[in-house]
């Protein structure tokens, strides 16, 4: 009997996020024993993702960024070469019994510390959920998109990305051995007020596969005293920066985020090298910006740097002259969301 196909696509959006402090902390290797927290916020960059149903069992997938395709049939399963990963083991996690296509666009280039791989998992798991009707609630989706990246496809890395793109919003995301608890920080008119005093530099280029998480990890096994001690700051400063963000205050949030660059390079000292990161901090802070962090583990990428609207000219035209190039964003209070036609799918509470 031949297999019928829906001709109308699944589309699925989820959000890109800036992290303010505390990333790293949400490894198990560290909150198991030590608790760890989070300070995140979902924004209006985001992953998007098409499924479409075939007629057969050939899995079909592009990345319109990358201009590339991997096809491959289902009765053969997929091959984990680096070709689109992400995706081969959330359709095979996803049990999908016919053929699909899968488009995916992201907004931001692999690797710029805004939590995309994950953004884009989770858009992936939510579009294929609502291709087989099945209901998830939003931790039950940010784990099943933990799985897929951590043990499926043993990529090292934290929580927080998963639960970000799930949850979406600004959350104080809190981890412990009994499970994660998110926390809605400020109401969408504060926070709307506040990302006029951020901005967003792309760095110019990005570092990838250098094994910075994986040298956190190895740093804190042997032990490292300023590793350890950067942690338990990271951790401490994510609940001092949910104060500051509940009161828009930008120049105590501005401190942190250069105390939360400080941090990481004592828990990792590596996150810096051979990038212009740290000159373009400081030429950022000479420019009167109140502070800057790197966005994610490091390596490059973005740069958060919050700024009085009156000096945020002279910022960037000083970050400018260095090859940064800034990305206008908002805040946004949604995370994933998959739509066919007027039918809309979003997980559960």
């Amino acid at each position: 009997m031949a297999l019928v196909a829906s001709a109308t696509p699944i589309e699925a959006v989820a959000p890109l996020r800036i992290s303010f402090v505390g990333g790293g902390t949400d490894f198990p290797h560290w909150y198991e024993e030590h608790g760890g927290a989070v300070l995140s916020a979902t924004i209006d960059h985001v992953v998007r993702v098409r499924v479409t149903e075939r007629a057969d069992r050939v899995v079909a997938v592009r990345s319109l960024d990358l201009d590339r395709l991997v096809a491959y049939h289902l009765d053969e399963g997929p091959v984990y070469d680096g070709a689109l990963d992400l995706v081969k083991a959330a359709i095979e996690r996803a049990g999908v019994h016919a053929g699909v296509d899968v488009e995916i666009r992201s907004e931001a280039p692999p690797g710029s510390g805004l939590g995309g791989s994950s953004a884009l998992v989770t858009a992936v798991v939510a579009a294929l959920a609502m291709l087989g009707r099945r209901r998830l609630t939003a931790p039950a989706l940010a784990e099943t998109a933990y799985r897929i990246e951590r043990e499926d496809l043993r990529i090292a890395g934290g929580w927080q990305d998963q639960y970000a793109a799930a949850f979406g919003g600004c959350n104080l995301l809190v981890f412990s051995r009994s499970g994660v608890r998110v926390e809605p920080v400020a109401d969408a008119d504060r926070l709307a007020a506040l990302a006029g005093g951020l901005l967003l530099c792309y760095t110019g280029h990005v570092r990838r596969n250098v094994g910075l998480i994986d040298r956190q990890i190895e740093l804190h096994a042997q032990g490292r005293e300023e590793t350890l001690l950067g942690m338990k700051r990271l951790q401490e400063m994510a609940y001092a920066m949910r104060h500051a963000v509940e009161h828009a205050d930008l120049p105590a949030i501005g401190a942190l985020l250069h105390d939360a660059f400080v941090a990481k390079q004592q828990m990792n000292p590596f996150i810096a090298e051979h990038t212009p990161i740290e000159s373009m901090l400081a030429a950022a802070r000479d420019a009167g910006a109140y502070g800057g962090k790197v966005c994610g583990a490091g390596g490059g990428g973005y740069l958060l740097i919050a700024a009085a609207p009156d000096v945020q000219a002279d910022v960037r035209a000083a970050l400018a002259t260095m090859g940064g190039e800034f990305a206008p964003f908002g805040f946004a209070p949604a995370g994933v969301r998959a739509t066919r036609g007027d039918a809309m799918w979003a997980p559960a509470p």
